[in-house]
């Protein structure tokens, strides 16, 4: 007997990272060992030093093909040392969990995304080259006319909890066609695990519906929010008393790390960060209470029990996960840590 085991990654592709995967055939009773790939092929490598290695860092059941069959997140290695390729983001993230994991960093991570029709090249649910009614009824909205794509999200979520992964829920968001999962509670390293394999099952399905899904961070150009992955994040003190909230968002305003994080938060921050539509301008740092208009939004519910996590609403649906958590990690972990 035979099962399959899907091994996943994410390439070198710029300046939006995608993920890649390929099936191996493994017998029963055998595990998944390193493997490898043409790195010519995924902007990972030259045509004459083209290996690259895959080293299996999670697994969990696959839920599109059922039965013994799994998949298999890998990380990817040079082969002349087995050090972590450049293009290894999980590697940093390792690395500040390893720094910081006594604070038991936690993440949730709202991620945000656009089906589109790959026939048109215009957003689900949109009239063809056309416009639907300006935004507002859209949001977490019910019916035929708000909503479309429902039965993909549906079944996206049923996947991803067969999986085993965090997800920890689903709505619909300001424009037709836009819909957002949140992945958590998670540490710094698992968040991300599992919001990649999410986006795996995500572009999965979109293929048997025949839609593509698209992470792009201003999918519409005008009077449409851009699409984001709000970042919630919370530390050990951060969930015990409010002094440490207060240095976290001093933590993340202080001199030059807005412009480092902004770096790590996705491709097109100008387009979506404007100051409208729910966002601050990139150019400028805020936080504030119950303030959707802000960099770092607390929680109402935190300023009132004095404890919580912050919610940083500037990366872009299309960042890195493993890169935004171990920003957050290090820049509040240090600031935490004096």
């Amino acid at each position: 007997m035979t099962y399959r085991a899907e091994y996943i990654w994410i390439d070198g592709t710029e300046p939006t990272r995608e993920v890649r995967s390929k099936t191996k055939i493994l017998a029963d009773g055998d595990t998944p060992g390193i493997w490898g790939f043409d790195g010519s092929s995924t902007n990972q490598a030259t045509g004459d030093n083209s290996d690259v290695v895959l080293q299996p860092v999670f697994q969990c059941p696959d839920p599109i093909r059922g039965g013994d069959n799994i998949l298999v997140l890998c990380e990817t290695l040079l082969t002349e040392d087995m050090s972590p390729h450049p293009t290894n983001t999980r590697a940093a993230a390792r690395a500040a969990m390893d720094k910081y994991g006594d604070q038991e960093p936690w993440f949730g991570l709202e991620q945000e995304y656009t089906m589109v029709d790959p026939a048109t090249q215009w957003p689900h649910g949109f009239p063809a080259h056309g416009f639907p009614g300006p935004q507002g009824p859209y949001y977490c909205g019910v019916g035929a006319i708000k909503i479309a794509g429902r039965d993909i999200v549906e079944e996206h979520t049923t996947l991803c909890i067969e999986a085993g992964l965090a997800i920890s829920g689903t709505n619909a968001e300001v424009m037709p066609g836009q819909w957002e999962f949140q992945i958590g509670p998670a540490d710094t390293v698992t968040v991300g695990d599992h919001v990649w394999m999410a986006r795996y099952l995500l572009y999965r399905v979109g293929e048997i519906h025949n839609v593509e899904i698209s992470l792009e961070a201003k999918p519409m150009k005008g009077d449409w929010n851009g699409a984001g992955m709000h970042t919630n994040f919370s530390t050990k003190a951060m969930r015990e008393g409010y002094e440490a909230i207060t240095t976290a968002c001093e933590a993340l305003g202080a001199a030059g790390k807005p412009e480092e994080h902004l770096a790590g938060y996705g491709i097109g921050i100008e387009d979506r960060l404007t100051g409208a539509h729910e966002t601050q301008r990139y150019d400028q740092f805020s936080y504030g209470v119950s303030d959707r208009g802000a960099s770092i939004r607390i929680p109402w519910q935190v300023a009132k029990d004095g404890k919580g996590y912050i919610e940083d609403r500037r990366p872009n649906a299309n960042a890195d996960p493993y890169v935004v958590a171990a920003l957050m990690t290090n820049t509040v972990g240090e600031a935490l840590a004096s």
